[in-house]
């Protein structure tokens, strides 16, 4: 079944004029051969979806395989560079004492506003916990394997 998504996009990626397509080439075809397949009415969009999920993460599992094992060093290769770029550093602030006793007391201050939604609080100084207003998350899709 994951066969019959990777011959259909096997069909539109020789269907497209390039054989190097741009980037912005490939974010054309795709669109529009997604747009195609939600449009024919020939496919049901959750088995559709389900393959393409697949394929994605088999691809993801091989692009980071492959990469992996690449040498470190510049390379040019069907349209794409690769530089390699230094990783730089990380200050660790957790080094310093009034960095973490100021972060220790953000989270504190986090747990009171949590509680603060549900109850009347106050704070160590006896001011009153405000309400903080509330900001809704985008819905999302849970996809399990």
């Amino acid at each position: 079944m994951s066969k019959d998504l990777f011959m259909l996009m096997r069909e539109q990626e020789v269907a497209t004029d390039n054989f190097l397509p741009t980037k912005k080439e490939i974010k054309l075809t795709s669109a529009k051969f997604a747009e195609e397949l939600v449009n024919s009415g020939d496919y049901d969009l959750e088995q559709i979806y389900s393959q393409a999920l697949r394929l994605k993460e088999s691809l993801t599992i091989v692009e980071a395989h492959l990469k992996k094992n690449l040498p470190q060093e510049n390379f040019e290769a069907f349209g794409l560079k690769g530089t390699y770029r230094s990783g730089g550093n990380t200050l660790n602030y957790a080094d310093d004492a009034i960095y973490v006793e100021l972060k220790k007391d953000l989270d504190d201050r986090v747990e009171l506003l949590k509680l603060a939604q549900k109850q009347v609080m106050f704070d160590a100084y006896g001011n009153e916990v405000p309400r903080v207003s509330v900001t809704p998350r985008k819905a999302s899709l849970a996809i399990s394997f």
